[in-house]
């Protein structure tokens, strides 16, 4: 990590520090197994973000507004979200068209591995059908 993304975590409480983690060391598992390259890692609207040449941009944040649950915002101009809510329903918990938020005191649910590729391939599968699922 890069120490603007190290200062922003410092920050959140320790729950929220561990999910983060989580998240994050999932991120890079999903590009490395499905070998979709190098991963940059970088702030955006005050976000810590991850992104790939073939994807769309995942951001992972606390928030003081939903204290108990770190936020996975997608691009709102996808269809990704969208096509969550068709495939997982209501086993992920949503926010409009662009969040998908996870638990702290929970286990991460296994569907966020499949939203997370789904982002980081999205500019190879935007064209087909629930993006390939």
């Amino acid at each position: 990590m890069n120490s603007t993304i190290d200062n922003k975590i410092l920050a959140y409480p320790d729950a929220a520090r561990t999910k983060f983690h989580e998240i994050r060391s999932l991120i890079f598992e999903v590009a490395q197994s499905n070998e979709l390259g190098d991963i940059e890692e970088t702030l955006k609207w005050g976000q810590p973000s991850f992104l790939c040449k073939s994807g769309s941009t995942v951001r992972l944040d606390w928030q003081r507004k939903a204290p108990n649950s770190i936020g996975l915002f997608f691009n709102c101009k996808t269809i990704l979200v969208e096509t969550f809510k068709e495939i997982f329903g209501d086993s992920l918990n949503y926010e409009g068209n662009r969040i998908v938020w996870v638990a702290l005191d929970k286990a991460t649910p296994p569907e966020l591995e499949t939203c997370i590729l789904m982002a980081l391939n999205y500019h190879k599968l935007k064209k087909l059908p629930l993006l390939g699922a």
